[in-house]
């Protein structure tokens, strides 16, 4: 595969080559030219380069990407002549009556016939919906210029029938997701399908790369390098900050090089619509439903041909759905769009969407990507954005087409937000994008592909290790890693070898390493890939709590997010259901409580979507509320709560971090902020409360949100040096002892456990429940930390509870970021900037509506004393 060094600058004049006469008339027929990248790419796919493409959100990216696959597959030969000289598409492929055959169709169609079977070109999407909308769109110039081409889907929703099918008959262009290439790399048919394979597309490859769906891919594709050693790759993206790690990703590494694909960037397009609701409601000092907002978002439905409103999470989507209906009179055609959806419902909405019979869809991420609705005209995006790119993918929604510019509307759901979406539109202003740092490949989806690769054929160890680190994310993998993954794949490691059913790998006289049976391949199949549900928990009351052994039947009063419970240790008490609560322990899949005792209830409660604060955005926050000149187009409102802020406390320079304490009935309280997002946040809380604990405060409990982080205590805290209290030390013996006391660890290596292949949930005719899931990994948890404290999946827990669930290393920037420049506010009550922290303590995440309603009821008297001026 060709590796290529250099970078192309931005391309916005035509290069030297030209598309055939066959494609130039296409494109003149649609009153259309073809796109400098166009042209660049064509060339590029003529000398087999993989490339990265990046250009605006529709200006033909993905026709750009099939163009060279097409122009091979026809057979037809690029041509000096330009568009205006070549013959209407009409003329081209134009069969008369009586049996004639124009010569360039019969031309076509007999080299088709020559070619090599198997697939040609392979595109890769994250999403089901835009692998079947981009092959409806491709059937389009497929069937104008009569091409002999054949393009089919597969995905989880394609029938057996078709399935076993391609296997044997495989299509031309073969539209797919990374988990099925997965499952078809495990079969004794992938030489077959993919030996003449000549190229890759990755598309919306930003969404995929930088995940564990990412590391799975590329290993899949360094498999894929070896069947079909000279295939190219092309990776599109609309939305990139720094090209090379995308770069790396495209093409085979080597250890002590840095092998970079092409980069063609097309010109910029126009620049975006988008402003920031100006409601005459008053904003939220806290929440994350916008109830404020809704009659405004009705209206900006009303004036729009099509409109979809992303929010962050189902539940958001599902309860924004609702409440649209009710106020909407003119009975709207309104749909609802997200992944708990079965498959049947979301098809039916894109459907719906595709002949524009929709006025507005309310959805979340699973719309994120380039799906192509040309009648959307406007993007309202409730709540904060959380991250430039991501705003600016789903702003690329609207008005889906080159040099036309997206319009959006960002609804902030309180006070912090309007910081956050004022940050976002003007980051969007300058084409300015968040980066994404890089990550090592995950070893629990090394493990599991090493099984896909024996269930396809025997291998060989050191191949198979030469292949992996080709990888880009695999690239600086240890041997020892490898061979541990190995080991642990083939025994299950050496506390689990004396159990059969963890063998699954063995060694054949040749050195070979084949499957231990024919079941672990079925098995295989049955539970690949990287996407885990995480379960929800049951809060189970019981009257006396017994031990984690003990079996337990008491009233269920209902079920809370696990991230949520994870979090507590035994004693905790928490508000729940009306209730204070004890939490005892997690069994299984039931978080366990006895009826706490009187007094205020300790209660870890995190606010905010699934996405966390981009570091990018929280910077620009900073700065916003540093530098008052920037608040020109936030709300009267918003400046009068910062500047009652300045005047009662302070406002902290963009380098500094606040620090505040004051007294509240019989607690006393520190409010900092840090503007790192809310793992970050959890995370330091839990470390500080540690800390307090040691020191005599008498911690009663914190919340974090992605802007603030509040402790309160029974005794007061203005008195600590806090620069020895935020000191970085605390990630080390503080952290290491938290995550033993807490089910956190346990948690991840759950995820672990499943994706490696150490618990299987679905087995042939049956499927494990939760509960079964969870009993497995937590015995084989304890065992492994008991006998065998360095085995490999406890090592990938760590990374992934270090890496996801607390953001170690942004909070290990984070404090290295304020040594020296904690500023601290002793104050006499509490602080306008301190009130959406406290209104959040005693929320617990179950009934959005209600907490809505409790804010509004809770908040006066709070807010009245915050913002007394003296």
């Amino acid at each position: 595969m060709t590796s290529d060094m250099v970078s192309l600058a931005t391309i916005d004049e035509p290069t030297n080559a030209a598309l055939p006469p066959l494609f130039a008339a296409w494109f003149a027929s649609r009153g259309w030219s073809p796109r400098p990248f166009q042209l660049a790419l064509v060339e590029a796919g003529a000398k087999g380069q993989s490339v990265l493409l990046t250009a605006p959100t529709g200006g033909g990216k993905t026709l750009a990407g099939f163009l060279p696959s097409l122009i091979e597959l026809s057979g037809a030969e690029a041509a000096p002549s330009t568009a205006s000289r070549s013959p209407s598409p009409a003329k081209a492929v134009e069969e008369k009556e009586g049996g004639y055959v124009n010569p360039v169709i019969a031309r076509l169609k007999a080299k088709a016939a020559a070619r090599p079977r198997g697939v040609h070109t392979l595109y890769l999407s994250p999403l089901k919906a835009l692998a079947v909308d981009i092959a409806r769109n491709l059937d389009a110039p497929a069937r104008e210029m009569q091409l002999p081409v054949k393009i089919e889907t597969r995905t989880g929703d394609t029938s057996v029938h078709r399935r076993q099918r391609q296997r044997h008959s495989p299509p031309d262009l073969l539209l797919t997701t990374p988990e099925q290439l997965a499952l078809l790399l495990a079969t004794g048919d992938a030489q077959r399908m993919f030996g003449n394979l000549r190229c890759v597309i990755l598309d919306e490859l930003h969404a995929l790369a930088p995940s564990k769906r990412g590391d799975l891919l590329s290993l899949d594709l360094a498999r894929l390098s070896v069947i079909a050693p000279g295939h190219r790759r092309v990776g599109l993206s609309a939305t990139v900050d720094d090209p090379d790690p995308l770069r790396r990703f495209l093409v085979p590494q080597a250890r002590g090089e840095n092998r970079m694909a092409l980069h063609i960037r097309g010109a910029p397009g126009a620049t975006p619509n988008v402003s920031v609701l100006a409601s005459d409601e008053d904003v939220p000092w806290a929440g994350h439903m916008a109830r404020h907002a809704l009659i405004d978002i009705l209206q900006q439905i009303k004036s729009a041909k099509t409109a979809l409103v992303f929010v962050n999470t189902r539940m958001q989507a599902e309860f924004i759905f609702q409440q649209l209906w009710s106020i909407n009179d003119e009975n709207l055609p309104i749909a609802l769009h997200h992944g708990s959806l079965s498959p049947e419902q979301r098809r039916k909405v894109e459907a719906a969407m595709a002949t524009g019979t929709l006025r507005a869809v309310v959805c979340t991420s699973t719309l994120d990507l380039g799906i192509d609705w040309g009648a959307v005209d406007l993007v309202i995006n409730v709540g904060a954005p959380k991250g430039a790119s991501r705003i600016a993918q789903r702003i690329g929604r609207s008005n889906h087409r080159m040099n036309e510019p997206s319009r959006a509307l960002l609804v902030p759901a309180n006070r912090f937000e309007v910081l956050e979406c004022e940050a976002a539109r003007d980051a969007l202003m300058h084409g300015e994008l968040d980066g994404e740092k890089p990550r090592h490949g995950a070893l629990d989806v090394l493990a599991q592909h090493v099984l896909g690769m024996a269930v396809s054929s025997p291998f060989d160890a050191d191949a198979l290790y030469g292949e992996v680190i080709s990888a880009s994310p695999y690239r600086n993998l240890p041997r020892a890693d490898f061979d541990k993954v190995l080991d642990y794949v083939a025994t299950g490691g050496y506390a689990l070898r004396a159990y059969e059913r963890y063998a699954k790998l063995k060694q054949t006289p040749e050195g070979l390493w084949r499957i231990a049976n024919p079941r672990i391949a079925q098995r295989y199949r049955l539970n690949a890939g990287t996407i885990v549900e995480v379960p929800m928990l049951k809060v189970r009351v019981v009257r006396n709590y017994r031990g984690p052994r003990a079996t337990y039947t008491g009233r269920v009063l209902g079920q809370v997010e696990e991230w949520f419970l994870q979090q507590l240790t035994q004693g905790d008490t928490f508000l729940f259901a009306g209730q204070i609560l004890r939490f005892e322990g997690i069994v299984e899949t039931d978080a366990i409580v006895t009826p706490g005792p009187p007094g205020n209830p300790k209660i870890p409660s995190f606010e905010g979507g699934k996405f966390p604060l981009s570091t990018f955005l929280a910077r620009r926050v900073r700065e916003m509320i540093a530098d008052s000149k920037r608040w020109q187009f936030l709300p009267e409102q918003v400046k009068e709560w910062l500047a009652i802020q300045r005047l009662r406390s302070l406002l902290p320079r963009a380098d500094q971090m606040l620090v505040e304490t004051f007294p509240r009935g019989s607690r006393h309280y520190l409010v900092c902020y840090p503007f790192d997002g809310r793992l970050c946040h959890q995370s330091l809380g839990m470390l500080l409360t540690r800390r307090l604990e040691r020191i005599g405060a008498k911690p009663l409990g914190f919340v974090a949100s992605e802007y603030s982080l509040a402790l309160w205590a029974l005794r007061p805290m203005y008195h600590l040096d806090m620069n020895k209290l935020f000191d970085e030390d605390m990630l080390g013996d503080d952290l290491d002892a938290w995550l033993a006391e807490s089910a956190l660890l346990k948690r991840s290596f759950r995820q672990c456990a499943v994706i490696a292949g150490l618990i299987e949930k679905r087995h042939p005719a049956e499927e494990k429940s939760g509960r079964q899931v969870t009993f497995s990994s937590d015995l084989i948890y304890d065992v492994l930390r008991s006998h065998q404290p360095d085995h490999i999946l406890l090592q990938a827990a760590y990374e992934d509870a270090a890496a996801f669930a607390l953001d170690i290393n942004r909070l290990g920037d984070l404090l290295r970021r304020i040594k020296g420049n904690i500023v601290l506010k002793r104050l006499d009550r509490v602080s306008p900037l301190a009130v959406p922290a406290l209104l959040d303590i005693g929320k617990v995440p179950v009934g959005m509506e209600a907490n809505e309603y409790l804010l509004a009821e809770a908040s006066e008297d709070l807010i009245a004393e915050a913002m007394k001026v003296d």
